[in-house]
């Protein structure tokens, strides 16, 4: 018997996801802290997932629904901006169970959402345990990935700075 895709969850993530770099107009930058790695500090990220109808959903579908699910904002109530940028990177070696048996790379999508101000989120609790707003350097020296250094390189460079 055949399950139908657009009544179930795949079994594994999809290699393909959204980093939205959440920032403010003077570059303070948002970073939130998972909660199964203490220590590891990070933009909103997550992988493209399967719409209802059984679709893959859109990159800037998945930035949206994102930030909704790991801080509580309305992305479409600020400056959500796809920023034509991309990263494949290798997937860490503790996070590869979550992916289809030999898949080892993921290829990110970059976005940007600018506030006006810093606001205080509501963390999802499963993923994330602190969060924090700081300059954008200090960011980029606090965050774990390389895509997300580049990500917040990228901001500073649309505003004519360099790290």
């Amino acid at each position: 018997m055949s399950q139908d895709t657009a009544t179930h969850t795949p079994p594994h993530k999809v290699p393909v996801s959204a980093l939205v770099l959440i920032h403010t107009v003077d570059l303070q930058v948002l970073l939130i802290e998972r909660a199964d790695h203490a220590g590891y500090w990070q933009s909103v990220t997550g992988s493209l997932e399967y719409l209802p109808e059984g679709t893959l959903e859109l990159p800037m579908q998945a930035a949206i629904r994102e930030v909704a699910e790991e801080t509580g904002l309305n992305a479409l109530d600020y400056q959500l901006s796809d920023w034509q940028m991309q990263h494949v990177y290798e997937i860490y070696p503790q996070w590869r169970h979550r992916y289809a048996p030999g898949v080892t790379e993921n290829t990110e999508h970059v976005f940007g959402l600018e506030l006006p101000a810093p606001v205080t989120v509501q963390l999802a609790p499963r993923e994330h345990t602190a969060q924090e707003w700081v300059n954008w350097r200090e960011a980029a020296q606090k965050v774990f990935s390389w895509t997300n250094v580049e990500a917040i390189r990228a901001l500073g460079e649309r505003h004519g700075l360099q790290l």
